[in-house]
């Protein structure tokens, strides 16, 4: 039997991974700041309480050492250092990225998309040989990619795999982009107004692809980076209608060329006007990976989830995050004006 630690175990891609990992076999230590378990894990998953800001906290979870550090929640050139500092005890590491790293050739990315022309045109598909951001402090993505550039030039120390993730689903999210279909279907909303033709493409990474992707990293530790994400990329009006099927509602699509047409109408957190759809080969010729699960079969339990949160909670309460990341996503009266104001 081998040890893996996990770090972040009970957030939305931990709780998965630690399943995965003990069940193919390895000794596995679930490090939160709660020190929390979930009903899931196999009994002898060992659980500690530590926070990973706390380096002697952290450095005391990985004991006497460990063959894998897997680290779902890691930032930044601190936290890069944090686990370079283990690579005596380490054998190797998987550790979270994002997709956000990525750039176009015009120096477009996700922290420019807000400005006027500023959404990057990437090639479909992204492969890893794309450019990405300039690592910094200043955003989620160039912490990324600082933590990135810190863990790769340690490689000789400690071969780590880095996994960029794409748009992250299932149970136990603090941002699911489910939200906003399921809870205009629990509000009765059966019209909504899709942007760019409703056929935007952010391609979605299911926690179970994510985890499969950590078990066979685990197994073949090197110095890569590898995307991270489903089988499928479907567009948000597939999603929309993937959801429908699962709450039992039928509503209508009511589609516009081009970007939202007013401020809270038409823009969902998986619009954007140009795909953004990641290539797998690397992981499938490196790892063996092999495709374990689809969007639309995930779906019932992430459903289920978003609607035991939302009873009789205000959505903002149930995800704070969410609605500090999105704003005002559910504007119906402003919906409501441009539908009664829309030709014909």
């Amino acid at each position: 039997m081998t040890r893996a630690v996990v770090i972040g175990a009970t957030g939305q891609i931990g709780r998965v991974a630690v399943g995965a990992l003990a069940r193919d076999g390895w000794e596995v230590t679930a490090v939160s700041r709660g020190g929390g378990r979930d009903a899931d894990w196999p009994g002898e998953v060992r659980v500690v309480r530590a926070d990973r800001e706390d380096d002697a906290a952290l450095a005391a979870a990985v004991g006497d050492g460990c063959d894998v550090l897997v680290d779902t929640v890691a930032f930044g050139t601190g936290h890069a250092r944090q686990l370079v500092s283990l690579a005596g005890r380490v054998g190797s590491a998987v550790v979270i990225s994002s997709v956000s790293v990525y750039e176009d050739a015009k120096g477009r990315n996700f922290d420019t998309q807000t400005e006027p022309g500023g959404f990057p045109e990437y090639p479909v598909p992204l492969t890893e040989e794309q450019r990405t951001v300039r690592p910094g402090d200043a955003s989620y993505s160039t912490r990324k990619a600082a933590l990135e550039r810190d863990l790769l030039a340690a490689g000789d120390r400690l071969p780590v795999t880095l996994l960029r993730a794409g748009a992250v689903h299932g149970p136990h999210c603090r941002t699911p982009r489910e939200l906003y279909f399921v809870k205009r279907n629990l509000d009765g909303r059966r019209r909504r107004v899709l942007a760019y033709g409703g056929a935007s493409r952010f391609h979605p990474a299911s926690v179970h692809t994510v985890a499969e992707l950590i078990r066979l990293a685990a197994r073949r530790p090197g110095a890569r980076v590898l995307n991270a994400v489903d089988p499928d990329a479907p567009t948000v009006a597939e999603i929309a209608a993937a959801i429908d099927a699962v709450t039992g509602v039928r509503a209508e699509d009511v589609l516009v060329d081009g970007p939202p047409p007013a401020p809270g109408v038409g823009d969902t957190p998986w619009s954007v006007p140009a795909p953004v759809v990641c290539d797998m080969t690397a992981a499938e010729r490196q790892l063996g990976y092999r495709p374990v699960v689809r969007y639309a079969e995930t779906l019932p339990d992430t459903v289920a989830f978003l609607e035991e949160r939302l009873a009789g909670r205000d959505w903002r309460e149930a995800f704070p995050k969410m609605a500090q990341a999105y704003g005002e996503l559910f504007d119906y009266a402003a919906e409501d004006a441009w539908l009664a104001a829309r030709p014909g």
